[in-house]
């Protein structure tokens, strides 16, 4: 096939598919009156694919929609918490690792293969372990992730990887899988959804001290739950045409969780 420098990934696919990631911070707080907020919120974004960090056990069910699988092993406040992925479509097949570390510096990483309906989306959700102090942790997890990844993906679809990464987009865990450094994985490249197609309102910020479940950690605001997708396939499948942060304003007077969600339009 003859390259065209106007065409490179051939004619642009014209539609897209909505992913909405989110840290939605367990059964703490008021958990049943912030799960309302989030079905809310959801509701009214309508996506077609979500993937959760610190989400509960059998809590897919009662966000509305239809597909979602849940992998956990810990506990907070009587039931499991851990990754999940929701789904308009069915989900074909999932697979979970848990990633390096000990006690509160472990991670783990959910990948569900979404059987669409213009073809396989293959997502991947992880929570990187959250001490300001773990970098070097995280470049870990971000390996093995990448491996996993490179093991698990097909090239022809658009894949991607989101999450509660804890951790800046000027990081150098980060930088591994957005082609600033050295790739975690040969060949394994990102797009990041802000950097790409974000409205820029609030610099993108999903853990904010104006947010009263966040504030009493005393961090600075920062963006550490991300969107990224991989280089783009042909027509440009997966490649992020818009992207915002939602979750930040209270649903019936109550924010939803302590981290705000992230909202991508990617091309599919």
């Amino acid at each position: 096939m003859t390259y065209d420098i106007a065409e490179p990934y051939g004619p642009l696919i014209p539609t897209t598919f909505r992913l909405i990631t989110w840290n939605v911070w367990g059964r703490y707080g008021p958990w049943e009156h912030r799960e309302a907020a989030i079905r809310a919120t959801l509701e009214r974004h309508d996506p077609d694919v979500v993937g959760l960090v610190e989400a509960w056990d059998e809590q897919g069910a009662r966000l509305g929609l239809p597909y979602h699988v849940f992998e956990g092993d810990s506990e907070v406040n009587g039931a499991r918490s851990g990754l999940a992925v929701l789904s308009r479509w069915p989900i074909g097949a999932h697979e979970s690792r848990k990633l390096t570390g000990e006690k509160d510096a472990g991670g783990g990483v959910l990948h569900a293969r979404i059987d669409g309906p213009r073809g396989v989306i293959q997502v991947y959700v992880v929570g990187l372990t959250w001490r300001l102090e773990h970098s070097g942790e995280r470049q870990q997890q971000v390996r093995e992730v990448a491996a996993f990844i490179a093991e698990t993906q097909r090239r022809r679809h658009p894949t991607v990887l989101c999450g509660d990464f804890n951790a800046d987009p000027d990081s150098d865990e980060l930088r591994m899988l957005t082609g600033k450094s050295v790739p975690a994985a040969p060949g394994l490249v990102f797009y990041d959804a802000w950097t790409a197609a974000g409205n820029g309102q609030g610099g993108g910020h999903t853990w904010a001290a104006a947010n009263p479940w966040a504030a009493p950690a005393l961090w600075p605001d920062r963006r550490i739950d991300h969107v990224l997708s991989a280089w783009p396939r042909r027509g440009g499948a997966g490649h992020p045409v818009r992207c915002e942060v939602i979750g930040d304003e209270p649903v019936g007077g109550v924010v939803a969780s302590d981290h705000y969600g992230v909202l991508a339009d990617l091309r599919y």
